[in-house]
């Protein structure tokens, strides 16, 4: 039986500590989904763009695809038919924050496991937040992110 872990998340942008969370789960499972989500705290028109990057930074890994979602990540695991939803966490505020909506999900789609991975050490210290910072002030990000998401955000693609 194909085991599918889906990965959602804005990815705003998506930086090397999520690419290296998706490498490591497709050797653990069949098929990734990297799940580009929308947030009503978050700009939903780039979209489109966040989808086009994550491809780019994930193409290199073969049982990747890269899917947008409007809706709640439950029914959108169900979609996709996946049976796990990874989430990455470098901190105790992520945990706190990841192990409520863990317990949330269990109510809305009994059955639908969720597993915690931290990422690897070089990457811990690497977030969305940060990235954009970073660049906003003119500052090389090449260490954090592929190079399409880097000519992005110095285009101003992403703010």
């Amino acid at each position: 039986m194909m085991k599918t872990v889906l990965y959602p998340g804005t990815f705003n942008p998506i930086h090397n500590g999520h690419a290296d969370l998706v490498e490591r789960a497709a050797k653990i499972f069949d098929r990734v989904v990297l799940g580009i989500a929308t947030s009503p705290h978050k700009e939903p028109s780039i979209l489109e763009l966040r989808v086009r990057l994550a491809v780019a930074s994930v193409a290199h890994i073969e049982n990747v695809e890269v899917a947008a979602f409007t809706n709640l990540t439950v029914n959108f695991a169900k979609e996709v038919g996946a049976d796990v939803i990874l989430k990455g966490i470098r901190t105790m505020t992520d945990f706190e924050y990841e192990f409520q909506m863990l317990s949330m999900n269990r109510v809305l789609q009994p059955g639908l496991e969720t597993i915690f991975l931290a990422p690897s050490e070089e990457f811990s210290y690497i977030s969305s937040t940060l990235v954009r910072d970073i660049a906003a002030y003119g500052g090389d990000i090449s260490k954090f992110v592929h190079p399409a998401v880097a000519e992005a955000l110095l285009n101003g693609e992403i703010v």
